[in-house]
């Protein structure tokens, strides 16, 4: 699943290639990915773009609006319209890559992203081959020529079109809980962290109903930049240190987006580059490495039903109840 800082970059980049652009058609290849009445969406013009967790809303003129949730595999690719190249010396000059075979003999020209094109999303070969593919659930054509796909191997993923007054009202959103960026996320993590005592903290920063956009990375590191244990239960949390955890995590989300998001093998961003995040990480896939702060090697355990990295020493772990 990607995380707040992922989807955030695929957002950046519909938004600074998607706004203003009319809709002429939709063509839905997979019906049971798309929620909604799909064919309201032609002659729409999209106005804004926006995310909620890791939920990406393209605001439409007429009070419409697209939703679309990628999950684990899914793709958003923009193929804006480019002039042809006719042969291997125009496209070698249009930036193009040649890709060889085993024989050294040069068998295909693969385009590098133009600027009017980007693929974001699970960083499968569909990002940047042809398209339509296998993959491909709904082609949405704009005017003038540009084409939007949305891919996904899974097909968990889904597109939904609704009146803009009614996203909010999504079960997925509505009970979703703060985001860490925002003014009064504080006041409102505390409250509902409370509610889950017995929980462990690695848990409950997961759960998007108290938290929303954190995931596995960023919950990791910001209970090592805290120096808490995963398996921490909230009640044994000093209310302090659950402040240093949302301040951590929003610090290294802002940190994550800075750099492109992280590398984590099932998302880029929205040019189809991987970020660099995991590069700097403190203990995310870092296991037999030494701690940055105190030099023990950082271990691998498995906290909340994922695979979770801490440091023993620096993230002491909780007494155990006696007998």
């Amino acid at each position: 699943m990607p995380e707040l800082p992922e989807v955030e970059t695929v957002r950046m980049g519909l938004d600074r290639l998607l706004v203003g652009l009319r809709i002429d058609s939709v063509e839905a290849l997979a019906p049971d990915s798309l929620r909604g009445p799909i064919e309201r969406l032609a002659g729409r013009r999209v106005t804004s773009t926006w995310r909620r967790g890791k939920v990406l809303v393209l605001e439409l003129d007429g009070g419409l609006a697209l939703v679309a949730h990628l999950k684990m595999t899914g793709q958003l690719v923009y193929r804006g319209p480019a002039p042809p190249v006719s042969s291997h010396e125009e496209a070698a000059a249009a930036g193009a890559e040649t890709v060889v075979a085993a024989d050294a003999e040069p068998i295909a020209l693969v385009a590098k992203p133009a600027p009017n094109a980007f693929g974001g999303g699970h960083p499968s070969d569909s990002l940047i081959g042809e398209l339509p593919d296998s993959t491909t659930r709904a082609i949405i054509r704009f005017e003038g020529g540009g084409q939007l796909f949305f891919n996904d191997q899974r097909r968990f993923g889904w597109l939904a079109v609704m009146p803009s007054a009614e996203v909010a009202n999504l079960p997925l959103l509505a009970k979703m809980g703060p985001e860490p960026f925002d003014p009064d996320a504080w006041r409102r993590f505390r409250a509902r962290a409370r509610r889950h005592r017995q929980a462990s903290i690695k848990s409950v920063l997961l759960d998007q109903s108290v938290v929303a956009g954190i995931g596995n990375i960023y919950a990791d590191e910001a209970l090592w930049a805290a120096r808490v244990h995963p398996e921490t239960p909230v009640k044994l949390v000093s209310d302090r240190k659950l402040k240093q955890l949302l301040e951590a995590a929003a610090a290294v989300m802002r940190l994550s987006l800075s750099l492109g998001g992280s590398t984590d093998r099932n998302y880029v961003d929205a040019e189809g580059r991987r970020g660099a995040y995991l590069d700097f990480a403190k203990v995310f896939r870092r296991q037999g490495q030494p701690c940055a702060r105190c030099g023990r090697a950082i271990v691998k355990t498995r906290v909340a039903g994922r695979g979770t990295h801490s440091c023993p020493r620096c993230q002491r772990r909780p007494p155990q109840p006696r007998g």
